[in-house]
């Protein structure tokens, strides 16, 4: 509970997100990766790209970071389960990788200068293929009580405190 931690907050736009990235992402001992739980099926593509850019970094590969998904909103009816979105990732994560895999390697024909293999080959995606720990967490940044209530951060609280 005494140990310091620097979180920080990545841009949700993609030219900044990526920049911000590049810039913290050598030093991180921990990525915590927020998924709007409600919005999760509709954006599920969108989401699963992000994700694929960071599991596929060298710099991230080599460092292994603690992962934490934090599946957010789970105060709405509507919001999908951590269970289910791992499921979904996992699929379109396999499905990039799979065409990613296909695409065809730069004119100069080197393929070793791009990203990193995700996963293990001939089998289906799963987080356990990862060099890094991955958990699945949900929580509510407003609590299950919307507005009135406090936020339902238990469970990260819990992780950091454990990385930490």
């Amino acid at each position: 509970q005494s140990a310091n931690v620097t979180l920080i907050d990545l841009p949700g736009h993609e030219s900044l997100r990526l920049h911000f990235l590049e810039r913290f992402k050598a030093a991180a001992r921990a990525i915590v990766f927020v998924v709007d739980s409600v919005a999760f099926q509709r954006e599920v593509k969108d989401v699963a790209e992000f994700l694929y850019q960071v599991l596929v970094d060298g710099t991230v590969l080599k460092n292994a970071p603690a992962l934490l998904i934090a599946c957010n909103k789970q105060d709405v009816t509507m919001a999908k389960s951590a269970k289910l979105i791992q499921q979904q990732l996992e699929k379109e994560l396999n499905t990039l990788r799979v065409t990613r895999s296909a695409a065809p390697t730069s004119l100069g024909g080197s393929a070793t200068s791009g990203p990193a293999q995700l996963g293990k080959k001939g089998k289906d995606f799963d987080f356990s293929q990862l060099p890094m720990k991955v958990e699945f967490v949900e929580c509510s940044a407003r609590g299950s009580k919307g507005e009135e209530g406090d936020a339902d951060c238990e469970a990260l609280e819990k992780w950091l405190a454990k990385i930490a």
